[in-house]
């Protein structure tokens, strides 16, 4: 057997280091699931016996101010409302220094006009931020402990995993790190139609330290859990779960996440979706049925399956260039999904390049072919073009690209056309 020869073990280093880098890149994305404010999570946490504290939304410094009053303390706790944790650590993109405060009603009107409006970044918001559209006005709890609760499914099997910490408040990011001995993981049978049992109830009421009553303290650990179960949820925050002075556990800060495949039946939870914390594009790429995540790379691909879009950003990344986007169009694109789909990629003004990566099995290469010509042709696309198509009705295919008239590269396969994206971008 003949030893590679160095420019073979090169490619395949290459190869291998581009694969690695793209999938830690789709790893680093967010998948896409409805998430609600903190006060919309907290009231539907109150109508399943959960403790929580009183608070009121506020979209204007107005309303603020009105909200504040309507507590009638003298301290009031302000919150920023994103769809991200560390709220209380982070900093807005115009100086101004943390998420969450507790201050003097007196001070809401000047709080409420540095929040209001602004970008907040945290660890979990990614560097550009989110916007702060809502605030929350809370009563300020006597807590004397806080601690860390959460639930999250576990993918492997049908069982929620219940983590659980006596410390809270910051970042569990921190603790898992500085103290990984503190979390208690308990793992739940979501078919059980008696849902959380007593034993597991008390083992995380334990892990948590409980100083209060400790039926109560179990209660709430299990209303919690019917929080997550009944309103079909894939993440449940509570960060900090706190004590008062009796120990009485109340969720004093919480963040939920719902699975969309459940919308046909929370059909009212999923009206509640705030799409000003979500990348406009995803949002765009829903309405046409496409699958989008965005990358930072220069080269936008539309491919058709998953696998295979896949395999074309590891191929782009393979000879040089950076994927843009992962965008699967599906068995079935039409026109109107092909214009949703270049519309969504040329927002990005990091792409420089379009790749179409298309095997025609149920969706015809000629149907497709002709999608790409008009949607070109009604958007006026001025970037350049590399369309690799191969299956069913490829000749006609490539024919109706080729007489279209149209600066439209064709490549004979995906090595071609990944290596004619790269050189149209430099």
């Amino acid at each position: 057997r003949k030893p590679r020869s160095k420019s073979s073990a090169a490619m395949l280093r290459a190869t291998a280091a581009a694969a690695s880098s793209t999938r830690l890149m789709r790893l680093a994305q967010p998948v896409r699931h409805l998430n609600l404010h903190e006060y919309q999570s907290a009231a539907l946490m109150a109508a399943k016996g959960v403790n929580v504290p009183e608070g009121y939304p506020a979209k204007s410094v107005e309303e603020a101010v009105a909200m504040a009053a309507k507590i009638g303390d003298e301290e009031v706790v302000i919150k920023a409302q994103i769809l991200a944790g560390g709220r209380g650590l982070g900093t807005f993109t115009n100086g101004f220094k943390g998420g969450v405060h507790v201050i003097k009603t007196s001070q809401v009107e000047e709080y409420a006009s540095k929040m209001l409006g602004g970008t907040l970044v945290t660890k979990q918001s990614g560097p550009a931020g989110k916007p702060v559209n809502t605030l929350m006005l809370a009563k300020k709890m006597d807590l004397k402990r806080e601690m860390y609760f959460s639930i999250l499914l576990n993918r492997p099997d049908p069982r929620a995993l219940v983590i659980a910490c006596a410390e809270g408040g910051t970042s569990i990011e921190d603790l898992a790190v500085e103290k990984p001995e503190a979390i208690v993981k308990v793992l739940v049978d979501m078919t059980d139609p008696a849902g959380m049992t007593d034993a597991q109830a008390a083992q995380i009421a334990e892990g948590l330290k409980v100083t209060g009553d400790k039926a109560a303290a179990c209660a709430q650990v299990q209303n919690l859990f019917k929080v997550f179960k009944e309103y079909d949820c894939t993440m449940l925050e509570v960060n900090p779960l706190a004590e008062d002075a009796t120990g009485k556990l109340i969720a004093a800060d919480a963040k939920v996440g719902f699975d969309d495949n459940a919308a046909y039946r929370q059909a009212d939870i999923f009206a509640m979706r705030d799409l000003t914390q979500e990348d406009p594009k995803e949002v765009m790429a829903a309405k046409f049925d496409l699958n989008y995540i965005a990358l930072d790379g220069n080269i936008g691909c539309m491919v058709n399956g998953a696998g295979l879009a896949m395999a074309t950003m590891d191929i782009i990344q393979l000879h040089g260039g950076k994927p843009a986007n992962f965008l699967d169009v599906g068995g079935a694109a039409q026109k109107e999904q092909v214009i949703g789909a270049f519309n969504i990629i040329t927002q990005d003004p990091g792409v420089k390049c379009l790749l179409v990566n298309i095997f025609g099995g149920i969706m015809k290469c000629d149907v497709i072919a002709q999608g790409i010509v008009d949607a070109t042709k009604e958007m006026g696309l001025k970037l350049p073009l590399v369309v690799r198509l191969e299956g069913t009705n490829v000749e006609l295919g490539r024919k109706i690209i080729q007489d279209s008239g149209l600066p439209i590269t064709t490549a004979v396969d995906l090595d071609d056309a990944a290596i004619k994206a790269v050189a149209a971008i430099k």
